[in-house]
């Protein structure tokens, strides 16, 4: 069954612009990259994207990156998009990775936030139990959920990103725009990545790793030369796994050159 992503597109002045796709990661949504996308705008045509499972792209019955990418395929076709270059942060980085990966004739060149082509231990345990604390029926307000999700959840702007995803519909009631269970369920599938056998992706890659992240480690630096011989790294200092909202200047401009070299 095909997919149907949510996507926003954002058309450049100039005329012949090259195509770019944004990623989001975990529980986030196509916003989340808005300052990157602003950045990119005047040099670019954006497709900026919702993954399944979020934002206001359709619920799933089983998350998979490589059903992503065939969602991704499918709406490139649709648009008429036959080349792009193709940046994703954390779970869009894998999604992007293995974009380039299968379909490697669609991708101009690959941006990766701050994730290697690895398999991560679980990590998120606390925030499913926070987001599960929250009951939806009984909240009068963002803040409440927030409250509640404290006990789980200690660091302020995680919970303050998880709130911007929670919003109330048409009838008042409030509601996650992304799927708790179903992405709770399929945890497995997003903290793998599973690596094709004999596939690499020829073209230039660039990861850009946030300092103070241990998301890409020296462990890591073999395989990424296995599955793409032609990436270089980008470290930006001072800064963690949410390195484009914590420096989002100096992310723009590393990514800017990464697509116009």
């Amino acid at each position: 069954m095909t997919i149907s992503l949510n996507f926003e597109q954002f058309e450049c002045e100039q005329s012949e612009a090259p195509w770019v796709v944004l990623i989001h990661g975990l529980f986030g949504n196509l916003d989340n990259l808005a300052v990157l996308r602003r950045a990119l705008q005047s040099h670019f045509n954006i497709l900026a994207i919702d993954l399944p499972n979020h934002g206001e792209s359709p619920w799933v019955e089983t998350f998979t990156q490589l059903e992503c990418v065939n969602a991704l395929h499918d709406l490139l076709a649709q648009q008429s998009i036959d080349k792009c270059h193709v940046i994703g942060h954390s779970l869009g980085g894998k999604v992007a990775m293995q974009m380039a990966l299968h379909f490697p004739q669609l991708v101009t060149s690959l941006v990766v936030l701050d994730i290697a082509p690895v398999t991560y231990p679980p990590s998120h345990q606390a925030v499913f139990a926070g987001l599960k604390k929250v009951d939806l029926s009984a909240i009068k307000s963002r803040k409440d959920a927030d409250n509640v999700m404290q006990s789980e959840i200690k660091i302020a702007g995680v919970r303050q990103f998880l709130l911007k995803s929670l919003y109330q519909d048409t009838q008042s009631n409030w509601r996650w725009r992304f799927n708790v269970a179903g992405l709770e369920k399929d945890y497995a599938h997003i903290s793998h990545f599973e690596v094709p056998k004999n596939q690499q992706y020829k073209g230039p890659v660039t990861f850009i790793k946030g300092g103070e992240s241990n998301y890409i480690t020296r462990e890591h630096e073999s395989v990424i030369g296995q599955l793409f011989p032609a990436a270089n790294a980008k470290i930006v200092t001072g800064v963690g796994h949410w390195l484009h909202a914590e420096k989002p200047q100096v992310v723009n401009k590393l990514v800017l050159r990464a697509l116009q070299q």
